[in-house]
């Protein structure tokens, strides 16, 4: 798993590693599935008996906005603290009332597209107040988010079935104060954080996933493979995987986060080689920024727009493991993968670096935590919150780990969450 891709030049060459590759697992396939077997019910114990509450950082910040805060104002303050959602408060009852999430900001864009002008969004949009998000999603016909929450004692097991169950990717933890009785914003619990805190804390048990990602049906992949170069009629090759170029419209791409419910989609060439990626978080950018004329930029033109800082993309191939993943969600923060073909696809008539699929921490978390039984053969179908697809016949191989640049090491010593202070925000 390597970030090869730079944010500002679509088309880098980067000096190949000079590591050496893990050796190939010399197990015979069925005790390299026990032992798989094994670590995620051990992984499942373990969340069982821990509380959410365990999975805080040491030192963090809480944004909480008042729900009738302006829209921009709310903009610049998740910019500014670095987050990309945050609860929110009804002063006037004095209880808990959702979340602020970046979707709810593009459900407003593609709101105004279609019913007003940037005029008027640039006007109303200064006056617009979070609480009026709700009648934008009824009005463009959009299923509005359930009323999610927990309790800080429940166990993480339980939180996370809450969030596969209900495709969310984060959960409000809320308590009562003592005194008032009145509800308390404790923390948010994310898809993240939880897949941080396992990676973390299960060590032994991360270094025995090692089974392929694409085996184990984690993420959504194209109907056209060099295995399967068939396609649908009347869809690209790289169905169900929304796809963009440098030239598409920004607003093309908006419309698809708001229609399918995404935060990103791949950037590809003329070749299907991923060339960079085009986030939720980089139109808020925009929107903050005034400039609503830039939805009719082209996507090469608006990522100029795009902080330097930026990480840039995160690719894997589909023979990367599930213990590597795991790893690099420890080391850095990772939201989604983007999965290229590499040597092994190549070997069979592809082109690498060529779009073959999607992991989001969705996926990840919905087969850690058990929504696919155990043991219940390979292949299964990716019920994936941003994507679809229907299971794809794999040959048999052995478990491998692709030697790729900057891939996380499997050798690294444990720590404990609580021996680990930080600060950061958990939205």
């Amino acid at each position: 798993m390597s970030t090869t891709l730079s944010p500002t030049s679509p088309k880098v060459r980067r000096k190949p590693s000079q590591r050496r590759g893990r050796a190939p697992s010399h197990l015979p396939p069925r005790q390299v599935q026990e032992l798989h077997d094994n670590a995620l019910n051990a992984i499942r114990a373990y969340l069982k008996g821990r509380q959410a509450y365990d999975a805080f950082p040491v030192s963090f910040r809480l944004i909480v906005l008042d729900s009738k805060l302006e829209v921009r104002k709310a903009l610049q303050c998740l910019l500014l603290n670095g987050v990309v959602s945050a609860p929110l408060w009804n002063s006037e009852t004095a209880t808990f009332a959702g979340m602020l999430t970046v979707q709810d900001i593009i459900h407003l864009i593609q709101y105004y597209y279609h019913t007003s002008s940037y005029d008027n969004a640039a006007t109303d949009v200064e006056t617009f107040r979070l609480e009026s998000l709700r009648d934008i999603e009824r009005s463009l016909g959009v299923a509005p988010p359930p009323l999610l929450r927990d309790h800080p004692s429940s166990s993480l097991y339980d939180a996370a079935k809450l969030l596969i169950q209900t495709h969310a990717r984060r959960l409000p933890l809320l308590d009562n104060d003592s005194e008032t009785g009145h509800e308390v914003i404790v923390s948010v619990l994310t898809q993240y954080r939880l897949l941080k805190f396992i990676a973390i804390n299960c060590p032994n048990e991360i270094s025995k996933l090692q089974m392929p990602l694409r085996r184990l049906g984690i993420g959504t992949y194209v109907y056209a493979s060099p295995s399967s170069p068939e396609t649908l009629d009347g869809h690209t090759p790289f169905h169900p995987i929304a796809t963009a170029t440098l030239s598409t419209p920004v607003f093309d791409v908006v419309h698809m986060f708001s229609e399918r419910g995404i935060s990103a989609v791949p950037i590809i060439d003329e070749d299907g080689i991923v060339v960079n990626l085009y986030e939720t978080v980089d139109v808020i950018t925009l929107v903050r920024l005034g400039v609503y004329q830039s939805l009719d930029l082209t996507i090469k033109e608006a990522l100029h727009q795009r902080s330097p800082d930026f990480p840039g993309v995160v690719i894997c191939t589909a023979h990367d493991s599930l213990g590597t993943l795991l790893q690099l969600i420890k080391k850095r923060r990772v939201h989604r993968l983007v999965v290229v073909e590499g040597e092994e696809e190549e070997k069979k008539g592809g082109r690498k670096g060529r779009l073959l699929g999607i992991i989001t921490l969705s996926d990840v978390l919905r087969y850690v935590i058990g929504d696919v039984g155990i043991g219940e053969g390979l292949e299964p179908q990716s019920d994936t919150a941003e994507h679809s697809q229907p299971p794809s016949e794999l040959p048999e191989q052995t478990p491998t780990v692709t030697p790729t640049e900057e891939k996380a090491q499997l050798s690294d010593p444990p720590v404990s969450e609580e021996a680990r202070p930080e600060t950061e925000p958990l939205s």
